[in-house]
């Protein structure tokens, strides 16, 4: 049986419900016919222009909100790529064919994205709900009251959403605040790493706060050797980010009295017993010997730190692996592993959000991570780290959180 030829162009102008499509700059693009009908514009009042050139607010309206929460889904829509869906609001329409009478609305919206082919937000599609004539509803004369009544209830409890959404945003906003003095005190920039040029990144998973439960840390060692972390702690938030920055802080003082990376690790370890929230972290430290010219390390269940030698080749770092802090019912040594190093080499440290896919398997994720410091081993290690944020990030962002450490040895 042949395939049938679908025209989506009118399958689209058919569609039951009101429907529109608009860019990322809430510009209309396109409307189904019901959109038309029943907001009372044509095509051509429609296409091209601004939505809310289109359907400004109720100026006569003092404590109108739809036009700022209609926005503000849209915008939402547009920076995480996910559908958003409103609760019930007013939004009174101007009759086109009598200028500055306002028509009242109630609208059930919902906000979807279409995704480009670079995986951005390329269209945001806008189905509305028209729901007036229920609200109005006066089936009889004798029910008029019980009409006005509910009316009146569904849209106090309409405003008493708004009103409420309106305060998660506030409260949203003042904790995003904290969490970006967190994250200022807790994951500063590095200074200078010896002899060694380093980079940092730090990227939150979408839609989370700016901070959360990964970190990085680089410690300047006697004698001019370096010391390098990166770690993940179980879970998203400020709890999170707390217990991160007081593991972060012991294993920075642990770095610079140990004899090696699995010495610094057992002392975290038995410091993570003690800290709520602490358990199965996953942490991978390792020492950088310049004069010697060896990499010693020693990991607790992280993902294998790379080593991108100068002739493009990678070896990951995976032959000191152990279970993440506090797994164990008691204390055990930790095995730590010595590698060597040409000139030029380049250390990377990450964590699993740089490279874990639940699709795949972790081997296909390393070797994804291999190709891309292959194919850019002759950069820096800022726009090196840059490259690898491109290359391995989803374009409309990542669930989890990354912490990146990019080092030339």
């Amino acid at each position: 049986m042949r395939k049938p030829q679908i025209d989506y162009a009118a399958v689209f102008r058919a569609l039951p419900g009101m429907v529109a499509l608009l860019t990322p700059d809430l510009v209309y693009a396109d409307a189904n016919d019901d959109f038309l009908r029943l907001a009372g514009r044509t095509r051509d009042q429609l296409l091209g222009r601004y939505i809310f050139d289109v359907f400004p607010e109720n100026p006569n309206d003092a404590a109108a909100a739809g036009r700022r929460e209609t926005e503000a889904s849209m915008l939402r829509v547009v920076a995480s790529g996910e559908r958003d869906t409103m609760a019930l609001l007013r939004y009174d329409i101007e009759d086109p064919a009598r200028p500055g009478v306002w028509q009242e609305h109630y609208w059930s919206p919902v906000n979807a994205p279409v995704l480009g082919p670079d995986g951005k937000v390329a269209l945001v599609v806008h189905r509305v709900e028209e729901i007036t004539e229920l609200i109005r509803a006066r089936g009889n004369p004798g029910d008029d009251d019980r009409a006005r009544v509910l009316e009146a209830e569904l849209y106090t409890r309409a405003r008493e959403l708004q009103e409420v959404n309106e305060r998660l945003r506030r409260a949203h906003a003042r904790e995003r605040e904290v969490a970006l003095a967190l994250q200022a005190a807790m994951l500063p920039a590095p200074g200078p790493a010896g002899r060694h040029a380093a980079a940092v990144r730090y990227r939150p998973a979408t839609g989370a706060l700016n901070v959360c439960g990964d970190w990085y840390d680089l410690v300047d060692l006697p004698g001019g050797d370096l010391a390098v972390a990166v770690g993940d702690v179980v879970g998203h938030g400020l709890a999170a980010a707390c217990v991160m920055g007081q593991l972060r802080s012991a294993l920075s003082a642990a770095c610079r009295v140990a004899d090696g990376p699995a010495q610094a690790l057992e002392a975290l370890g038995l410091y993570a017993r003690s800290v709520e929230g602490a358990e199965s972290t996953t942490v991978v430290t390792a020492f950088v010997d310049r004069a010697a010219r060896t990499v010693t390390y020693s990991s607790a269940g992280h993902p294998p730190p790379a080593l991108l030698h100068p002739d493009g080749t990678v070896t990951f770092l995976d032959r000191a692996t152990d279970p993440p802090l506090a797994a164990r019912p008691e204390h055990l040594a930790r095995p730590q592993t010595r590698t060597s190093f040409e000139e030029g080499a380049t250390l990377v440290l990450y964590t699993d959000g740089l490279i874990e896919r639940r699709t795949e398997d972790i081997d296909a994720s390393l070797a994804r991570l291999a190709d891309s410091l292959a194919r850019h081993r002759a950069r820096d290690p800022e726009s090196l780290a840059d490259a690898l944020l491109t290359d391995l990030l989803p374009a409309a962002g990542n669930s989890d959180d990354t912490a990146l450490v990019v080092i030339r040895l």
